[in-house]
């Protein structure tokens, strides 16, 4: 009797990445932010005022209007980024949309520094949510960098995984609606509250963000081999 033969060895398998239900969230997180963000720039061009008037801003600010545009750009163009079916049979599409997020998403991060440094604190914040905004707009450019500079060595893994990271942080907004909301619900409004709240919608963000990663980069083992003994 000879010894035991291997005939179905290991394999390895990666999880499959985002698909279209994490489309449709992503989608939900958007809305929010985007609505707003597009009945701000009917305001400031002369439309209705359709939502309570900042005074902070006067006229047609450059600043907020990149900050709104480049953000609608960034969020919609990236959620076809992030589809792994989507992008593997439009390849030369996602690389040419890659370039066009990458200035979108830069412009995003210079205005948010921009209005953070140049305008004064929204009503009712504090100390906390300054810093967490100049924390957030260094960490997200510093992440699409990176990204970029991963897929120009042609490191796919690193370079997805900066842009995830980018998108995370840059739909913080997004989960802030509902973190605000909860927050307000249980403690009522304050600024400290309110700080907190908004940050936790950054932290979130980058925990679900940092999961992704790891859940799509770790192979798993399928452990059906068996042995035939002849």
């Amino acid at each position: 009797m000879s010894s035991p033969t291997t005939t179905a060895p290991d394999r390895t398998r990666r999880p499959s990445g985002a698909g279209w239900p994490v489309a449709v969230a992503l989608v939900v997180l958007s809305v929010i932010p985007l609505s707003a963000g597009t009945l701000r720039l009917i305001q400031l061009a002369g439309g209705p005022d359709l939502m309570p008037a900042d005074d902070r801003f006067a006229g047609f600010p450059i600043a907020l209007v990149v900050h709104i545009v480049g953000s609608a750009c960034f969020a919609l163009l990236g959620i076809l980024q992030l589809l792994t079916r989507f992008r593997r049979r439009h390849r030369t599409w996602h690389r040419r949309a890659g370039r066009i997020l990458v200035v979108a998403g830069l412009a995003v991060v210079a205005s948010a520094l921009w209005l953070t440094l140049g305008y004064p604190p929204h009503p009712g914040t504090g100390p906390l949510l300054f810093m967490s905004r100049l924390a957030v707009g260094v960490a997200m450019g510093t992440s699409l960098v990176l990204g970029f500079a991963a897929v120009r060595r042609g490191n796919i893994e690193a370079h997805r995984a900066w842009m995830v990271r980018a998108y995370a942080l840059a739909l913080g907004a997004g989960t802030q609606a509902f973190t605000e909301g909860l927050t307000e619900a249980l403690v009522g409004a304050g600024a400290l509250s309110g700080d907190l709240a908004k940050l936790a919608g950054w932290v979130i963000n980058l925990t679900a963000a940092e999961w992704a990663i790891r859940r799509t980069s770790r192979p798993r083992t399928r452990p059906h081999a068996r042995q035939v003994v002849r």
